[in-house]
């Protein structure tokens, strides 16, 4: 009975540190996103190669270790609740409105950002910020 527990407990464990066996790359983004909204660095952290890249405009950052991902997604002001997401192969494309973190105020509430992740193994191994979206007006 003891070996069964074991079992059960270290398959919950293993699935939980996989993002729950979610490697396709829609998963991969939905699972970070939620990490993100949750304020949970370290989960958000976990769904990233090492050396991934982030891109932001013409700056390229490379997250070599654990450490530095965790410190770029607790960078992050805003939250992002996916709003429109399609998927080609190992590359998602995801656009986010935008709101405040546990942790912080957004710069931009409400507005829509757009990042392509590409992912290899249920990893990203490449953020890519994408130019702003204009939120869509209401006709007064």
């Amino acid at each position: 009975m003891r070996t069964l527990a074991f079992s059960t407990l270290s398959l919950v464990a293993f699935l939980t540190g996989c993002g729950g066996g979610a490697s396709s790359a829609e998963g991969v983004v939905r699972a970070w996103s939620e990490a993100v909204n949750g304020g949970d660095n370290e989960a958000a952290a976990r769904l990233f190669a090492p050396g991934a890249r982030i891109v932001q405009g013409a700056l390229v950052t490379r997250l070599e270790t654990r450490a530095a991902a965790v410190a770029w997604n607790a960078s992050l002001p805003c939250s992002g609740r996916i709003v429109e997401l399609s998927t080609k192969g190992d590359t998602a494309t995801a656009t986010f409105v935008l709101g405040h973190r546990k942790t912080s105020r957004c710069d931009g509430p409400g507005q829509r950002a757009r990042a392509v992740f590409r992912i290899d193994d249920g990893k990203i191994v490449v953020w890519h910020q994408l130019a702003a979206v204009q939120s869509p007006t209401t006709e007064v």
